[in-house]
């Protein structure tokens, strides 16, 4: 029975990785990234500053969508929130507890690139959740944070305070 429960608590049908969630517009990484070379960064603002990446406003949409697709049905939920000010009502894809700390700017600082969490975004025609982001598998990356080269230049004395509770658990 606790083999049965274990493996459901790890299944995509609990964690929801690998599942694509329904977005007010059916955004494209794979277009935007790969296709169009766009950083994440010019959506995700935040990354860079603070601890949450930030969810892109209508208003950076419309950065080239009043130029490029200025008529297309799909992209009308953003134009409606460009037009009155209202935020887009993303669906968030990555969520963590509540009782988690997470800084996307810590992460970035340290050189962990955007893919190592997200996955391929740049291969994902619909925004899915890549792991589990279960606390097994952040710990796997926070004991085995990488080479000696990574250790030196981040100025990490110690790989064993990386797994501190604290560390994310405030």
């Amino acid at each position: 029975m606790i083999v049965l429960a274990s493996l459901l608590y790890q299944s995509p049908y609990v964690t929801q990785a690998g599942v694509a969630r329904e977005q007010p517009v059916p955004f494209s990484h794979e277009h935007h990234v790969r296709g169009l070379g766009i950083d994440c960064r010019y959506c995700h603002t935040g990354v860079e500053e603070s601890s949450v990446a930030g969810l892109p406003s209508a208003k950076t949409c419309m950065t080239c969508h009043s130029q490029v697709w200025t008529n297309a049905e799909i992209l009308e939920p953003i134009r409606a929130a460009y037009r009155t000010g209202d935020p887009v009502h993303w669906t968030r894809v990555h969520a963590l507890p509540q009782y988690v700390y997470f800084n996307h700017s810590i992460h970035v600082a340290k050189g962990v690139a955007c893919t190592s969490c997200h996955g391929p975004v740049d291969r994902m025609p619909l925004m899915y959740q890549q792991n589990s982001l279960h606390m097994t598998w952040c710990l796997e990356c926070h004991r085995h944070p990488g080479d000696d080269q990574f250790m030196k230049t981040n100025h990490v004395k110690d790989a064993r305070k990386l797994s501190d509770c604290y560390t994310c658990h405030r």
